[in-house]
């Protein structure tokens, strides 16, 4: 009986997550402001767009094109753009909305009411997996996650995320244009 109700508890979850991602997967995109609080990151606030696995974050800092496959972040203080391919726990670092596709695969799901909102938990099934646990806080009204909490080794980062909006974003805002920064240096990280 045990076994049955977990299994419903995951299947719940699942269903959750795949809400949640039907409403910021939107064919258009998506955009929303963020703050990530963490031991390595401190606090940075920011906007971010997104559509499908593509992101663009702004901070005080940096700006991050992701198309994809190519990160490109520009730092302001120096002018210069690092070029890299970044593992999923970097990816989930930047873009609070990695775990639309995380949770298909590879980790372990449960869910509790709370009020307003589920908590929803993933825990990689993989102790190898760079990023071993998510909690994420969704509004149950409109499907929106307001909160993202994940476990790097023993470090732990917080997401809050404000203002989501759905619109019709190009592609050509998740590829760093050169031409904009002529002055940057460009290190090639891959």
């Amino acid at each position: 009986m045990t076994i049955s109700l977990h299994a419903q508890n995951a299947a719940t979850a699942r269903k959750i997550l795949g809400r949640t991602a039907a409403v910021i997967s939107s064919k258009g995109g998506a955009t929303a402001n963020f703050t990530i609080t963490g031991t390595k990151t401190g606090t940075v606030n920011g906007s971010l767009a997104i559509k499908g696995r593509m992101f663009h974050a702004v901070t005080p800092q940096s700006i991050i094109w992701y198309n994809g496959k190519t990160q490109w972040t520009y730092l302001k203080a120096n002018e210069e753009v690092n070029v890299s391919t970044p593992n999923e726990a970097k990816q989930m670092s930047m873009n609070p909305y990695r775990f639309i596709n995380m949770y298909q695969s590879g980790y372990n799901l449960s869910m509790t009411d709370k009020g307003k909102g589920y908590w929803v938990h993933l825990t990689a099934q993989n102790k190898q997996r760079s990023v071993q646990e998510v909690y994420i806080l969704i509004n149950k009204k409109n499907y929106h996650p307001s909160t993202i909490k994940m476990r790097h080794g023993n470090s732990w980062s917080t997401i809050t995320v404000k203002n989501l909006k759905t619109g019709k974003l190009p592609n050509s805002l998740f590829t760093f244009n050169a031409k904009d920064y002529p002055h940057a240096e460009v290190v090639d990280l891959r």
